[in-house]
């Protein structure tokens, strides 16, 4: 596929229902999953057409909308207002349990592929990808002891509305919204299939997050 980050999470949940590898030529901005570039795409087509790729299984995230609604996310679930910035507050439960109440403008839920993404903006870590984990980050929350919490990768979450007049509107990689009425309940876990995303075989993680994110320091004194 040609395109950008984007483009590629348009596509993410179909290629991972029928388990096809995507391979992505990065044509837009940061280009933090499709990888190749179209100059590295036209010199190694025929290689790549003959498997000359890696291939990581990333994680995805499903979300269910009043129990019975789903779909899939490669990078993250966001959960706000369906009215504009208004403040709302949400109860999570992690196995039953309850975690805590935040008042804040929304809630990113991450995998690990998307914590360089909404995530990492808001303040969340940066998650490597191969780690089997979801971040919880909130937006603007009014606390001031406030941190991101990772839960393990066979948690089952839920998120309930505790705003009295306001919907709640659930955003999936940016691509797709569900509505959800005030009493449903929204659940949150890792997804049983799993993105087969096409690397480089000389693929470094760090070696993207460094050049993506403009990291110096004393790499920098080094050139």
């Amino acid at each position: 596929m040609i395109g950008g980050d984007g483009t590629l999470l348009g596509v993410a949940g179909e290629a991972a229902r029928a388990r096809v590898p995507i391979i992505g030529v990065n044509r837009g901005g940061l280009g933090f999953l499709t990888n190749f570039s179209a100059d590295e795409a036209r010199a190694h087509f025929g290689a790549l057409l003959g498997g000359g790729f890696s291939v990581q299984h990333r994680t995805m995230l499903d979300c269910t909308v009043g129990g019975n609604r789903h779909d899939l996310a490669l990078n993250d679930v966001l959960i706000k207002a369906e009215a504009g910035s208004r403040l709302i507050r949400l109860e999570v439960h992690a196995d039953g349990e309850l975690v805590t109440d935040y008042l804040c403008d929304g809630l990113i839920f991450s995998t690990p592929t998307g914590s360089t993404a909404y995530n990492l903006s808001a303040g969340g870590p940066i998650i490597h990808p191969a780690a089997h984990v979801i971040a919880m980050t909130p937006i603007c929350p009014h606390t001031l002891s406030n941190r991101s919490i990772i839960f393990r990768d066979n948690v089952q979450l839920k998120v309930l509305n505790r705003s009295k007049s306001s919907n709640l509107l659930v955003a999936l990689d940016g691509q797709s919204n569900l509505r959800v009425y005030r009493d449903a309940p929204v659940g949150i876990c890792i997804a049983s299939r799993r993105l087969p995303l096409a690397q480089r075989t000389d693929y470094e993680h760090f070696a993207v997050v460094r050049a993506k994110l403009k990291w110096s320091g004393g790499l920098a004194e080094k050139h």
